[in-house]
């Protein structure tokens, strides 16, 4: 497995001039031909977080602590998954004209879909930390641990986009399902309500939900001071280990017929 790694990064390194300019290019592109460019990547959330507070705060957050930070690592953590998955499941189709003309490595263009969104939400990030400092949060040496989850989140996110990027080649319907797919989970993410109002066998479905779990654990930190327990910690690493895994076999499988559909 290591060896296997160590390949593949040698192969980005081959191709690194190749992998900058993607990434520059599919962060740029997202805000082409627009008044405010990349400022958009910060107004964005914004403006989605303000709409969420005034339809959601009177109905949800009149016992939540801090329900606007609450709100906003919900929105800011799935916006990413979402961001990057919609971002690989596009990235081989895209750039077909490439691909069919160019012998690369063909994950090199998901993975450049994937910096481009985590660049993103860096910036976004960097909003979310100045709302919390506003909002009276106080920043701890705690705040560091969210490395942990914001790795596994980017691994588990490249580990769907390769599963969704090689469905969407062979099945064009993907794009349709997955729309209706990222509805629904974005309800069952508890980005706008509490879920300490349900039962407590309740309570545990919502871990069968991965982005909940990486959610739970920002709340977890910023909100309320604590580092999650070390069942959370595994559900973070274990959901990224089967995502990667899962699209890579899925994406070593179909990667011969790709050419074919393009």
């Amino acid at each position: 497995m290591v060896n296997v790694i160590k390949e593949q990064v040698m192969k980005i390194k081959k191709h690194q001039f190749l992998f900058e300019e993607l990434v520059k290019r599919d962060f740029k592109k997202k805000y082409k031909r627009t008044a405010l460019g990349m400022l958009w990547s910060l107004v964005s959330p914004l403006m989605q977080l303000l709409v969420m507070s005034v339809v959601f705060t009177n109905f949800f957050g009149r016992n939540v602590p801090h329900y606007t930070i609450y709100l906003f690592a919900g929105n800011l953590t799935f916006s990413f998954f979402r961001d990057s998955t919609y971002g690989g499941m596009n990235s081989l189709m895209q750039n077909s004209n490439i691909i069919t003309k160019i012998n690369l490595p063909k994950y090199m263009f998901l993975l450049s879909k994937n910096v481009a969104s985590l660049i993103n939400f860096g910036l976004t990030l960097l909003i979310f930390f100045v709302f919390a400092l506003f909002d009276g949060i106080h920043f701890s040496i705690n705040f560091i641990t969210l490395i942990y989850p914001i790795a596994c989140l980017i691994v588990f996110n490249i580990g769907c986009g390769l599963i969704l990027s090689a469905l969407f080649v062979l099945f064009k319907d993907i794009q349709y399902l997955y729309d209706i797919f990222t509805m629904m989970l974005m309800y069952l993410s508890a980005i706008f309500y509490y879920t300490g109002d349900y039962p407590e066998h309740i309570q545990k479905l919502f871990y069968l939900n991965p982005v909940y779990v990486y959610i739970t654990y920002f709340r977890d930190v910023v909100i309320y001071g604590y580092i999650p327990g070390w069942k959370t910690h595994l559900l973070c690493l274990l959901y990224a280990a089967i995502a990667l895994l899962a699209g890579a076999l899925i994406y070593k499988k179909y990667n011969y017929k790709f050419m074919y559909y393009m």
